[in-house]
């Protein structure tokens, strides 16, 4: 079962890096693991692995459990034209009570139950048959005298009266199928009239000259060691299971289906089977409702965040099997004991190229690049507060394997992320935007690097009001934009009007203004998460 790596909904390059490369890592340890993204990755992103051509990690909706995470019945069905007996004696077998039909390129057909079969065995008007050969042999325990037809359709005839009564009364024509005992008369009456088939019961066996003339006529001719009585009983089993099939539009599952609305279903139905389909309306097996408790629930791997919130919808129903991560312990809780790297270093990209030595796996070019962008990104080439000895230890390394001047490389790919072009406000808010939760209140951080601030200022209006319409929307506290200029070693700061004085206790600023400079910040870690933390707590 693969497993899935990923940061933070709004991904950032650290996030982004350190996923692609713990992937490379884990398997070349021979685990299946795949890096993905929980969001629309920015240019700075994008600059970084179309230098070192590394493909985009695809993106992932969720990891809700679905029902393709379930053990259900894969494969269970029948072909609609076994025979309602091979449909009986199946549920029999799988202590089921329905079977889905399916046609012979498995496009779901309908759902057959124990009830239909049952039904179809008490009926007293059901004198037809349409069947194939093969299936009249099997419920028969016959043996096949003579072939015309692979398929036999026709009205069943019990040959029950005295033999001179039947010849005179009963008018037999091509599309009857006459079961009939060691009555020779009547079989030759059979034969000459072509019939459609003739079932000879109770061991009783054709003459040859029959045999001749019901060649001539194109007569199907069986024979089988069980009485008249029970092969006139059981004979309605070979049918068809299409021609059970009733018109009522049972409801089926996808497999892509969420279980949970899957529930939800079936506590207003309460069935007991469900088929389930593909998109392509392709059958893939029979869901029994008591199967939703064997779960396979979706292997995942978190970097750079610990927090439900910003983590992949469903979170709390896949199995976390690891988390790397350099940020403050959140709230995310396992349902089992995982493997924990926490470190207070400038990236979780500086951990995984750790975890490369720890593991003594070389780093080929194209991951040293991108571990090393990822750390310059969250360092901002080393000058954030944040930037460790193990971050620049790391820098040295990689920039030597992925053979770049790491410091010209890296005004390069901040330059790439602090274009303005093409972004509305929204955008640059979620750009790298995250929330948090304390003492049941909100507040979210948005931070975008820019070296020319004017070209957000001239539309100050339309960013408050995204700040204003993000926190009701939201109910948040707080929601700030940091916008860092990491030449002038600071950020301006953009927040909602509810916000104002938060900012004012939080810098000592009386009635601070839209846009206000504040030297020296340019970590959302170390210098601006913790004070509002510390604010909230208090």
């Amino acid at each position: 079962m693969k497993t899935y790596i990923f940061g933070h909904k709004k991904p950032d390059t650290d996030s982004v890096m350190s996923s692609i490369a713990l992937s490379y890592l884990e398997n070349k340890a021979g685990n299946n693991t795949e890096a993905r993204v929980l969001g629309t990755i920015n240019k700075e992103s994008i600059y970084a692995l179309k230098h070192f051509k590394v493909k985009i990690p695809k993106y992932l909706n969720d990891v809700k459990l679905q029902l393709k995470d379930i053990d259900y019945h894969k494969n269970l069905f029948l072909d609609e034209k076994a025979s309602i007996y091979d449909g009986y004696k199946l549920m029999l077998k799988k202590n089921i009570t329905g079977i889905p039909i399916v046609k012979e390129d498995n496009t779901y057909r309908g759902l057959i139950t124990i009830k239909d079969t049952s039904r179809n065995i008490i009926r007293d008007d059901l004198d037809t048959l349409y069947t194939s050969f093969d299936n009249i042999l099997n419920v028969c325990k016959g043996k096949e005298v003579v072939r015309f037809d692979e398929e036999i359709k026709g009205r069943l005839l019990v040959a029950s009266y005295r033999s001179t009564t039947f010849v005179n009364s009963i008018k037999l024509n091509e599309d009857m199928i006459l079961i009939v005992g060691d009555r020779h008369s009547i079989i030759e009456y059979a034969v000459e009239s072509g019939v459609k088939l003739v079932i000879l019961t109770g061991g009783s066996k054709i003459k040859d000259k029959h045999i001749e003339i019901a060649k001539k006529n194109h007569v199907n001719v069986i024979e089988t060691d069980m009485d008249t009585y029970h092969m006139s009983r059981i004979i309605t089993l070979s049918n068809y299971l299409k021609t059970i099939l009733s018109n009522f539009n049972q409801v089926t599952f996808y497999d892509t289906d969420f279980v949970d609305d899957i529930k939800d279903v079936n506590s207003k139905l309460h069935h007991t089977n469900y088929p389930v389909i593909n998109k392509q309306n392709k059958c893939l097996g029979l869901l029994k409702i008591t199967d939703l408790t064997n779960t396979n629930p979706k292997k995942v791997i978190l970097v750079d965040h610990n927090e439900p919130l910003q983590s992949a919808d469903g979170i709390e129903e896949a199995e976390i099997l690891e988390i790397i991560d350099h940020h403050n312990l959140g709230s995310i809780t396992t349902k089992f004991p995982v493997n924990v790297r926490n470190m207070a270093v400038g990236s979780t990209c500086t951990i995984v190229t750790l975890l490369f030595e720890e593991r003594k796996v070389e780093i080929p070019k194209n991951i040293a690049g991108v571990l090393l962008s990822g750390i310059l990104s969250d360092t901002l080439i080393l000058k954030s507060p944040t930037a460790t000895r193990y971050d620049k230890d790391a820098v040295e390394k990689l920039s030597s394997i992925a053979e770049v001047d790491y410091q010209d490389y890296g005004m390069k790919l901040l330059k790439a992320g602090t274009s303005l072009e093409g972004m509305e406000p929204v955008d640059v808010l979620f750009n790298d935007y995250k929330s948090y939760t304390i003492n049941d209140k909100s507040f979210s951080i948005g931070q975008f690097f820019t070296m020319n601030f004017q070209d957000i200022e001239k539309d100050m209006d339309k960013y408050i009001a995204t700040l204003n319409q993000t926190a009701e929307a939201n109910n948040f506290e707080m929601v700030c934009l940091y916008v860092t200029d990491i030449i002038k070693n600071g950020s301006y700061i953009l927040f909602n009007e509810k916000a104002k004085n938060y900012i004012e206790v939080m810098y000592g600023i009386e009635n601070p203004n839209e846009g206000i400079f504040i030297e020296g910040c340019i970590s959302r870690k170390k210098n601006i998460v913790p004070l509002v933390m510390n604010i909230f707590d208090n």
